[in-house]
């Protein structure tokens, strides 16, 4: 193993990072985390420190979970892979497949279709909501619906319904026919008001008038998260996914939820669409259905969709889509052991619970910190947004947010920041002395920023 010194020296040099400029990473080498253990990350310098980000949205059951590691070392001595591509299977995938059927029984999601991550997850939802409407004999719907300020991936066809110019301006032209509807969110919105209700109604209208607009005929579906995650932590009013759902139904759109955030628990109930009492017709899913010690992902598909397929009897129904890993046997097991932890732990139950002990906190912070202009959140996943003026809602200058994510690392926990938001996600495991943790080091945080 090569010694710290030469780690350093290399950091940043020879690889890219995710959604980082090239030239600032070299300038401003990533932290190197060398170490993990129950919630806690430790640095290439020894510094530990809460992970306040939970890896990113999906180390659910924190590090330490040995049940997930020996079944991923007893598959690889088992079968370290094989293809699941017509012809061949594993025993892991069949098995993963029913318990995932009975996990979304309630939704009547009913078949997977797996993957190696949560772009995979969406763009094969994307796919096959094309796909269907061809078997059904409507060729024409072929156009997508999404939310500014939704994120789902970054494939061509995850970016193009992803509703955030950052992730499509330098890489467009993307996929054709797919339009955004403005967020339901209360902070930010181009209604003039912070009325939850009254912003779900008129998005709502916009979509009908945006349907009637295109010709219902023409479109295949609506794709959106149960709560915006990477966009903000937008939290929709309670009726806004039942309206979507009613819409979609009324003109025969496929509804897809994206859920590599919030299925498995984050949101406090067992995932996103349930919490709202959504049944979708789709539901893309990664990141924690393996607590995110193996890339692996899954689209699930409702009752509706999958008799369409299954009923087909000519090659429209046969589906030409698939991935080298999907159904990996040991990202199988990963999850299998998952859904077993998630489950025996209940770990919505706390996400819930500590999630409001979260908001309770930040809310303090927004009394105290002039430099915070709004918290919001729901179950684990919060977001702190920084202004530089309450008044204007003028976004904190990129100093004064670095400085928030200095100084909560120095004080012991490791935030996110996306923007001029302070993003947590942290693991669906911690406790109330967790979250006293992560208030307090983002008040040093804050306290830093205001003098940056």
């Amino acid at each position: 193993m090569r010694d710290s010194n030469f780690l350093k020296e290399n950091n940043a040099k020879h690889m890219w990072h995710p959604m980082a400029h090239p030239a600032d990473m070299r300038s401003n080498p990533p932290k190197m985390i060398t170490g993990a253990s129950g919630v806690e990350i430790t640095d290439i310098d020894g510094h530990t420190t809460l992970d306040a980000v939970g890896g990113l949205w999906n180390a659910n059951l924190g590090y330490s979970v040995d049940s997930i590691k020996h079944a991923m070392t007893e598959q690889l001595m088992e079968l370290p892979y094989y293809s699941a591509f017509r012809g061949t299977s594993n025993d892991k995938a069949v098995e993963l497949s029913y318990e995932l059927m009975e996990w979304f029984k309630p939704e009547k999601l009913v078949r997977a279709f797996f993957t190696s991550g949560g772009s995979d997850s969406v763009e094969t939802c994307l796919r096959l909501a094309r796909q269907y409407h061809k078997v059904r004999g409507e060729g024409e719907r072929t156009k997508f619906i999404s939310l500014k300020k939704g994120y789902h991936g970054t494939h061509f066809g995850g970016a193009s319904v992803n509703g955030n110019a950052n992730f499509r301006r330098n890489y467009e032209p993307l996929l054709p026919g797919c339009f955004q509807l403005p967020a339901p969110w209360t902070y930010r919105n181009p209604f003039g008001t912070d009325d939850a209700q009254e912003i779900a109604n008129r998005i709502i209208a916009l979509m009908e008038e945006e349907i009637a607009f295109q010709g219902a005929d023409t479109i295949a579906a609506m794709i959106m998260e149960p709560v915006l995650g990477a966009g903000g932590v937008i939290v929709p009013h309670e009726t806004f996914m039942p309206m979507v759902r009613d819409v979609c139904d009324k003109h025969g759109i496929l509804l897809i939820a994206d859920e590599v955030i919030t299925a498995f628990g984050r949101t406090g109930d067992v995932h996103g669409s349930r919490l709202w009492g959504v049944a979708p017709d789709m539901m893309c899913t990664a990141k924690a259905v393996t607590n995110s010690y193996f890339p692996f992902g899954a689209a699930m598909i409702g009752e509706k969709v999958a008799e369409a397929f299954e009923s087909n009897k000519d090659a429209t129904g046969s589906i030409g889509h698939g991935y080298t890993y999907s159904a990996h046997p040991v990202g199988c097991a990963a999850a299998l052991a998952t859904l077993a932890e998630t489950k025996k732990a209940r770990v919505w139950e706390n996400a819930k619970d500590r999630g409001i002990e979260l908001q309770a906190g930040l809310a303090q912070l927004k009394d105290k910190h002039q430099i915070v202009g709004d918290t919001r959140g729901i179950g684990l996943m919060a977001a702190v947004e920084l202004v530089a003026d309450r008044d204007t809602k003028a976004p904190a200058s990129k100093a004064a947010v670095g400085a928030a994510f200095d100084g909560a690392y120095e004080a012991g926990v490791t935030i996110r920041v996306s923007g001029n938001n302070i993003i947590l996600s942290p693991p669906l495991v911690i406790t109330a002395t967790d979250v006293s943790r992560i208030v307090d080091a983002i008040d040093k945080g804050l306290s830093a920023a205001a003098n940056a």
